[in-house]
């Protein structure tokens, strides 16, 4: 099973290369960026994405935490809420693979999204690899945050 971190880079990776698949050509900052993972630069614009993943799994649907709550030292129990002006679009990948690019001004929450249903579903995009320890058993329970 991958830590916290090492699923965020892979979730990364997979935005990258559904993003250079598309013939962007991409950018990571240098130093960690609170408000976006990368640049993309796709028909002449440039894009800010924030890259999101999940592994829960409930009701048929999957569950992407997009808030900060923990996990870092300095959690003062405030969530840090995903804030829409920030960035241009949001790349969401979750435990089996499927993958989301979804404008900013589409999202309609700002500490959690439900996937897979018709909410969101024109902005699915080709599914990637599952993310690491994301066993079959695992996707079909119920998964606390």
């Amino acid at each position: 099973m991958l830590t916290p971190r090492e699923q965020g880079d892979f979730g990364e990776l997979s935005a990258m290369c559904w993003l250079a698949s598309r013939g962007a050509h991409v950018a990571i900052p240098v130093g960690n960026n609170r408000h976006w993972d990368l640049i993309a630069e796709l028909d002449g614009r440039l894009l800010r994405v924030q890259v999101k993943t999940g592994r829960g799994f409930r009701r048929g649907r999957w569950e992407v935490t997009v808030a900060t709550r923990r996990g870092n030292q300095s959690w003062n129990r405030v969530a840090k809420l995903l804030d829409l002006a920030r960035f241009d679009y949001l790349f969401a990948l979750v435990g089996d693979g499927r993958r989301w690019f979804i404008p900013a001004e589409c999202i309609g929450g700002t500490s959690a999204l439900r996937l897979g249903g018709p909410k969101y579903s024109e902005f699915e995009v080709d599914r990637g690899d599952p993310i690491p320890g994301s066993a079959p058993e695992e996707t079909l329970s119920t998964i606390a945050f």
